[in-house]
């Protein structure tokens, strides 16, 4: 199978849009090594023959029975030889030099890749992961915990009156509250937690290793969180509502629990974080 030269292969690379997929990457680093492995088995293929071609011009003077037709006098082979040598390695370190550029040049479009995907994955307004990234941890941490047994707990959270907050102090005022509330999460975790921005004023957080009492710890981390906002303070309130793992649960059913669990806490009253009148 032929190998596609390495100016095809630049030019894929310069010219793909930035969202070239990680198997189109793959392919690409195959090519270069394919390449590489080419122009290096060339190189060994070359110098052997080079090799060759300098015993056979030496051997005659060697055994001093050359025949007329090998009157070429040795220096001027040997000269030739060398010149061959020089244009060779020349070309070598040509193809050497493109071949690190690609490798650079596809570590960028890699770079670039994961980046697009972390940006895909975390809310632009307050830095955490966005519902999209969380379903999938939620896959994870459940076959985690159904395949070892480890406690998993998830928590939605809801901020209470922040169409009123919105309606009173502005949009710039409830953007405000949501990095707030935000930062205050992250402040509350644990390094192996996730905090999750559901979509509007709704959050998630997902604790592996996490039982009823270390999830009220937690809770009493993030505690009250007062803002200030054009003179005015006011506290920012939520409900929550929990799930923690049982056998079989699936990851919508432990979603869908604990979904309930925080409606029914809103309806039961304000700001209560872990209402023991609300099960699961």
């Amino acid at each position: 199978m032929s190998t596609p030269p390495l100016m095809d292969i630049q030019k894929n690379l310069l010219t793909a849009p930035l969202e070239t997929s990680d198997q189109e990457i793959a392919e690409n680093l195959r090519k270069i090594e394919k390449r590489d492995w080419w122009v290096w088995a060339n190189s060994i293929f070359v110098m052997l023959l080079l090799t060759g071609a300098l015993i056979t011009f030496t051997l005659p003077s060697l055994t001093q029975v050359a025949a007329p037709l090998f009157k070429i006098k040795v220096t001027e082979a040997i000269f030739g030889l060398v010149a061959l040598v020089i244009l060779f390695n020349v070309y070598t370190i040509y193809q050497q030099v493109l071949i690190k550029r690609l490798r650079r040049q596809l570590a960028e479009k890699q770079h670039h890749s994961i980046l697009l995907r972390e940006l895909a994955m975390i809310d632009a307004l307050t830095g955490l992961y966005n519902r999209r990234f969380a379903e999938q941890r939620l896959v994870a941490e459940v076959a985690r915990s159904a395949r070892k047994g480890h406690p998993l707990t998830i928590v939605l959270l809801d901020l209470d009156e922040f169409k009123h907050i919105n309606d009173t102090y502005g949009h710039p005022a409830g953007d405000l509250v949501l990095q707030e509330f935000a930062a205050g999460l992250n402040r509350a975790i644990r390094g192996g937690d996730l905090a999750v921005r559901m979509g509007g004023d709704e959050f998630m957080l997902i604790l592996p290793e996490c039982n009823r009492e270390q999830l009220q710890l937690v809770l009493n981390r993030l505690g009250p969180i007062e803002l200030t906002w054009e003179g005015r303070k006011f506290n920012i309130k939520y409900s929550a509502g929990w799930k923690e793992y049982a056998a079989g649960d699936l990851p919508e059913s432990m979603l869908a629990a604990a979904d309930q669990a925080l409606y029914a806490s809103k309806r039961a009253g304000k700001n209560l974080p872990l209402p023991d009148a609300v099960p699961v």
